[in-house]
């Protein structure tokens, strides 16, 4: 199989779809790789170290898209890439289908087959793919929410781990996945008093026991979102549903409760955000503020630190990466049911129920 690896072109985003040493064992399995001209560039990996395991420097990226049978990714496809997709090739990469109806309109018309690194799921519900960008987004909404609390830049004025006098910084996690609990530990790392809410009461119990005693778990409601979100400084929005449109937990109205200069970094972003006032920001212009609220809401987090993502990306998709070269989609698919479920869009018709649903359609059995 011919397999493309083109250049990310959405704003700011600085990974790559594989690493040198996933390269390597595509070529050591007699495929042919052709790598975008500097499309490693950002993530500290160049045109002579894909040459050194065996790919092919292409110039631009529609040669990559026209002459490869599979295109792997890290982010979807924008405007500027769609008509370079054709019948039957294999897009692999994130897509997040649910929270953009261009996207999806534009991938039926190519009658592609897209391949979703988001909804390839385990036999225990696990997200094997999403769960290390989660976790670096996770660490980051910390680190960027940390950031964002500055007067200077709006913020609230306040030092997470406080000093001695002063009480710590508060911060509400709303969802305890992935996303959740590495936000939690950065803050409890760093000394903030944190509360985690969920309505998973299995996994509040898990997080209750192996979590220090600064960090305190909830149920989560309405009633308890809304009395939270008086006292808190930084609001983490960690939700996930499956494929589906995240959804809006905290509401417009609920801003003027807020105190002036809380930061909200909504991770769940590109799932349509947990958030009523989220819209998509990126790392060129990163927040805005609604009602004196500091919203920080990048789509494409990790790419701020592309080398740690990039590798950790490689890490988890090579192995699917390989089974869709070595057998091609349909056989990998029906010998791997995990794979099988980040089939979202084929030839035209959507196969995902909870992307169907979301834009009021049926799913096609594939």
């Amino acid at each position: 199989m011919t397999v493309g690896i083109p250049k990310e072109i959405k704003n700011n985003e600085s990974r790559v779809g594989m690493t040198p040493a996933g390269v390597f064992e595509l070529t050591k399995n007699n495929h042919t790789v052709y790598v975008q001209s500097g499309a490693g560039e950002g993530s500290g990996f160049f045109n002579q170290d894909y040459q050194q395991v065996g790919a092919t420097i292409l110039d631009t990226i529609g040669q990559v898209y026209a002459m490869s049978d599979m295109i792997v990714k890290v982010k979807e496809p924008i405007a500027e890439e769609y008509g370079l997709i054709q019948e039957g090739q294999i897009v692999f990469t994130f897509f997040h289908f649910a929270s953009s109806e261009a996207l999806t309109k534009a991938m039926l018309k190519s009658k592609a087959i897209c391949i979703a690194y988001e909804t390839v799921e385990d036999e225990d519900g696990t997200l094997p793919l999403l769960t290390p960008m989660s976790e670096v987004a996770g660490r980051m909404a910390i680190q960027q929410g940390a950031k964002y609390l500055e007067k200077p830049v709006k913020g609230k004025g306040v030092l997470l781990g406080g000093v001695p006098g002063v009480s710590p910084g508060r911060v509400l996690v709303l969802g305890a996945g992935t996303v959740g609990i590495q936000a939690a530990k950065m803050a409890a790392g760093l000394g903030a008093q944190v509360t985690i809410l969920d309505v998973n009461m299995k996994r509040l119990r898990y997080l209750n026991d192996i979590m220090p005693s600064h960090v305190v778990t909830g149920f989560s409601n309405e009633f308890n979102i809304r009395k939270h979100i008086k006292t808190n400084d930084l609001i983490i929005g960690g939700v996930l549903l499956k494929g589906a449109k995240a959804p809006n937990l905290i509401t417009r109205d609920m801003l003027k409760d807020m105190h002036p200069g809380t930061v909200i970094v909504d991770v769940a972003v590109d799932q349509g955000g947990c958030v009523e006032t989220t819209k998509p920001t990126t790392h060129e212009d990163p927040v805005y503020i609604i009602d004196d609220v500091v919203h920080y809401c990048v789509a494409n987090m990790p790419g701020a630190v592309p080398y740690t993502s990039t590798v950790a990306l490689t890490n988890v998709t090579l192995p699917y990466v390989l089974k869709l070269a070595n057998l091609g989609w349909r056989s990998a698919c029906k010998l791997d049911s995990s794979l099988e479920k980040g089939l979202n869009v084929v030839e035209g018709e959507i196969v995902y129920n909870e992307i169907a649903e979301t834009f009021q359609l049926e799913p096609v059995l594939v």
